[in-house]
């Protein structure tokens, strides 16, 4: 399994904000996008998704180009999304929201004995509203919602926002088991520097739109280098 990004282009209302950016995630990996705020990191994101439409470029998945595919299309090819902010939908249950991740997954057994393992807070609280859980609770949730569907490659777009210190840790040590124990690849959007350090086993650094940097496993644990990278 990758995923193969070639020259992408793409934007907003024909601003852009994407510039030809060429990147490449292998099957098992663990991969960070990093950079300040506002530089294109969401962006890429959505749009190897599929939810943005670039205006150029390629993204191939498992060697074949899925540009004409649309979001839901490529949910069914084994790509799981945890967007910025979470999206919960208010209203429904803890259940029923990971019953909506069931249904745009792979077409596999759902996963929920994995889910409620890794977080055994959402089986306690399976009937409550997810709109009245916590932030880190429903981080949690965001990312079981697209786990229960038995992704390959899991997109998380900044999975620290918004939630308590002790929590991120919690659910960067969920992320990197879920990597290690099933071999899920993931792609993360991230700003929290102990975060990309006990995650990543790489990182591409961007800034207005294009990848300017990458980081092994050495760099990364460069704060020096790192903190270039996050900080105006």
């Amino acid at each position: 399994m990758s995923l193969t990004v070639t020259g992408l282009t793409a934007g907003y209302d024909g601003t852009p904000i994407l510039r030809d950016v060429d990147c490449r995630v292998d099957g098992g990996e663990v991969v960070g996008i990093v950079g300040k705020n506002g530089v294109g990191k969401t962006t890429l994101l959505k749009t190897i998704m599929g939810l943005l439409d670039p205006d150029s470029g390629t993204v191939e998945y498992r060697g074949e180009t899925i540009d004409a595919l649309s979001a839901d299309e490529r949910a069914g090819l084994g790509i799981g999304y945890v967007p910025q902010g979470r999206d919960v939908f208010p209203g429904l249950s803890v259940r029923e929201n990971l019953l909506i991740g069931e249904n745009i997954g792979n077409e596999t057994e759902a996963l929920y004995d994995r889910v409620y393992e890794y977080f055994p807070i959402l089986e306690e609280r399976a009937s409550q509203d997810a709109a009245t859980m916590s932030g880190g609770q429903q981080q949690m949730l965001a990312i079981g919602r697209a786990l229960v569907g038995n992704p390959d490659l899991l997109l998380v777009d900044e999975p620290s926002e918004g939630v308590q210190p002790s929590i991120v840790q919690s659910i960067t040590e969920d992320l990197a088991r879920i990597n290690e124990e099933f071999g899920t690849t993931i792609l993360f959007v991230e700003q929290n520097l102990s975060v990309i350090q006990g995650l990543a086993d790489r990182c591409y650094a961007m800034d207005k739109g294009r990848l300017v940097d990458e980081l092994d496993a050495e760099a990364i644990q460069d704060r020096g280098r790192l903190e270039s990278h996050l900080v105006v």
